[in-house]
């Protein structure tokens, strides 16, 4: 399974020292986001829609926007504009053609504060392929660039050592449906490549929060755990005897009502001591 660490290169956001962002509930006003988006807080007010029970801004005002500015050349708000579509669009998808409030608040974070939004992309994508798997047939369409790269870094051997996991993976010829069926079901344990060149010299390992038995991941949808101790040949490191029942029992919170309130200050302080 893809790890932290592994979305940390393939990204290009690595954690390191940056305080990492974890969504508190209290989305921001229409005026701040106003100010990001360059629209007048009146006209985004009435722009702004609600999606069963999702509120956000349509992602066709925030292009048509990015449009006329790119048109003026006031092209440090288009960057910021572009930046914005792509939180909404490619790292926190949710409604299709909605950028939503908990998106807004992770952009607005990352952009001002230069908190690490990693654990949060993690823990909906990982939230993302729980809900799939929930429903027979369900094809997954979020996160596919990031689990490619992941995908054909496990799969294929490089010569030297790639600078990271994006570089690594350019070597990879294309591939038909056909020779992809092919590949995949030849593949046996002992051809995977379990821990790729680019990862060598990285010691720093998410292990454990404080209060919870394995890591448990924040993202702008719910909380979900991430057992390290499942992939731990995967970092680099053997498997020593039989894991613990209590280190890989799931732990899904779904949503931020206030059933999971306890649960969510649970989390929270968890992060703050790791």
């Amino acid at each position: 399974m893809p790890t932290v660490e592994e979305f940390e290169e393939i990204l290009g956001c690595p954690l390191g020292g940056r305080k990492l962002y974890l969504l508190l509930r209290f989305y921001p006003s229409v005026v701040r986001v106003a100010k990001v988006v360059k629209i007048l807080a009146q006209e985004l007010d009435q722009v702004k829609q609600n999606w069963n029970g999702v509120v956000g801004v349509p992602r066709r005002c925030l292009e048509e926007k990015a449009k006329a500015l790119a048109n003026q050349g006031e092209w440090t708000s288009f960057i910021d504009i572009l930046a914005f579509l792509i939180f909404g669009v490619v790292l926190f998808p949710n409604v299709e053609g909605l950028v939503d409030l908990a998106v807004i608040d992770a952009f607005l974070v990352f952009h001002h504060g230069k908190e690490s939004p990693i654990v949060s992309i993690f823990a909906d994508m990982s939230n993302m392929f729980d809900r799939r798997c929930e429903k027979s047939g369900t094809r997954i369409v979020c996160y596919i660039p990031a689990l490619y790269v992941w995908l054909v870094s496990h799969l294929f051997r490089q010569e030297g050592r790639p600078v990271c996991s994006l570089q690594g993976h350019r070597s990879c010829a294309e591939k038909g449906k056909a020779n992809w069926d092919q590949l995949l079901a030849s593949m046996e344990g002992a051809s995977d490549n379990w821990f790729p060149c680019w990862k060598e010299g990285r010691t720093r390992i998410l292990s454990s929060c404080e209060g919870f038995p394995n890591v448990p991941l924040m993202g702008t949808r719910g909380c979900i755990s991430y057992n390290t101790i499942l992939v731990i040949r995967q970092l680099g490191y053997p498997m020593r005897g039989v894991p613990s029942e209590e280190s890989i029992v799931p732990f899904i919170a779904w949503g931020f009502s206030d059933p999971n309130a306890r649960v969510l200050q649970g989390v929270h302080k968890a992060w703050d001591v790791v």
